[in-house]
């Protein structure tokens, strides 16, 4: 049977919104009334922890107490989601008398409205409903954002007025499987015109992008071949002034050993617009992956996360490695197997104890990857014997002695 409702858009901005009951339920629709700039009053005895968290915050109004009559005089939109289907059918009764729209949560046909399973993209708002289906409302409104979001469905976007550019998008990809990517980068690869793609980028996204985008390969192999950087800034700059909105895919988070500034402020020298997208950070992701927490209650209070670019002693080095030895938290190092040798032996120098555990995650998250747990004195002998090759992260501290029990 076709679902008999007719969906309108309401705005309310500024306007009365009663929702009764704090539970479960009030929980999932009061950030998107909240987010619709609702004038919410919530009357209820009892929250959960998140809404009080949402009154805390001053976002909403708590009558701490059940429902009474007149509770929906000037309101305009009213949502029923106690536990007590008499009180429900009360308030449904009072919303009719006063002809105020009423969500009935425990038993939708009987409310003069029904919320539907709603999805965002772009600047697009769209809901679907399945005649109290909810489940497959919800179905169909995901395959709907994974189409908008792959490009696989055409979001009827227009082009950029003329003289207007349309700029760079700085997108941070995540630690390497593409599932990873946030979901506000993964619509803005689904638009672009032109990719420039670092090594450690999630490379399957590529082949998802329509055969007339440009892919610029701008891989920085470590210790080998890597593209200038000035080359990276200039193809940014060149081909936004083009006309194309141009998406630079980098692993991780490009503010983390990203260089990813060093590409705002030359677009921003230029004149081109960038949207910054962070990403999902290898320094944290990958150690998760391997059930490696960074911190642990009683175990780690702080974090450091170090890049392996410089070997301890350089004149380049900006790392306190005898601060660092003396530490008893967690040391994150990237980029770091190169010269794994010099960086054990600066803290063991420093006096961090030889035992100290330490986790080897090389290709986290990938279906590549593998893990060595070993301590500070025999990891770079472990390693080597193990093969290990960068991409690597390297967790150091009692955290990387930790393992689930198996």
């Amino acid at each position: 049977m076709d679902d008999p409702h007719y969906l309108s858009g309401l705005q309310l901005t500024g306007r009365r919104v009663v929702m009764f009951g704090g539970g479960s339920v009030a929980q999932r629709r009061l950030p998107r009334l909240i987010a619709a700039g609702a004038r919410v009053e919530l009357v209820s005895p009892h929250t959960t922890p998140s809404v009080q968290g949402m009154v805390d915050a001053g976002e909403l109004v708590w009558h701490e107490r059940r429902y009474e009559p007149g509770d929906l005089r000037a309101a305009w939109y009213a949502l029923a989601c106690t536990n007590d289907a008499g009180v429900n059918a009360e308030i449904c009764a009072e919303a009719e008398r006063e002809r105020v729209f009423c969500v009935r949560a425990d038993e939708g046909e009987s409310g003069s409205a029904v919320t539907p399973a709603s999805g965002r993209h772009g600047g697009l708002l769209f809901g679907v409903l399945s005649g109290g289906e909810p489940l497959r409302s919800a179905a169909v409104r995901d395959s709907m954002l994974d189409g908008l979001h792959n490009g696989t469905i055409e979001d009827g976007r227009q082009p950029h007025p003329e003289g207007t550019l349309p700029g760079v998008a700085l997108v941070g990809g995540g630690p390497g499987d593409p599932e990873l990517i946030t979901v506000r980068g993964r619509r803005l690869l689904a638009r672009a015109d032109v990719v420039v793609a670092d090594r450690l980028a999630p490379r399957e996204l590529l082949d998802e992008l329509a055969p007339e985008v440009e892919i610029v390969d701008a891989a920085k192999i470590p210790y080998g071949r890597a593209a200038s950087q000035d080359v990276i800034n200039s193809t940014l700059i060149e081909r936004a002034k083009e006309g194309k909105f141009v998406v630079r895919l980098k692993g991780g988070d490009p503010y983390l050993f990203g260089r990813g500034f060093e590409e705002v402020l030359a677009c921003a020298e230029a004149g081109v617009p960038v949207t910054m997208v962070p990403g999902i950070t290898s320094a944290f992701a990958v150690p998760a992956a391997a059930d490696v927490p960074v911190t642990h209650r009683g175990v780690a209070h702080e974090v450091v996360v170090v890049s392996g670019h410089v070997a301890p002693g350089d004149d380049r080095s900006l790392v306190d490695w005898d601060l660092l030895a003396r530490m008893k938290g967690t040391i994150v190092l990237m980029m770091g197997v190169e010269r794994l040798p010099q960086f054990a032996k600066a803290l063991l120098d420093g006096g961090r104890p030889a035992d100290t555990p330490v986790t080897v995650v090389e290709d986290g998250t990938m279906r590549t990857q593998r893990s060595l747990r070993s301590t500070l004195d025999k990891v770079v002998t472990d390693a080597a014997a193990s093969g290990v090759r960068p991409p690597a992260v390297i967790v150091i501290g009692p955290v990387a002695g930790l393992a689930p029990v198996s």
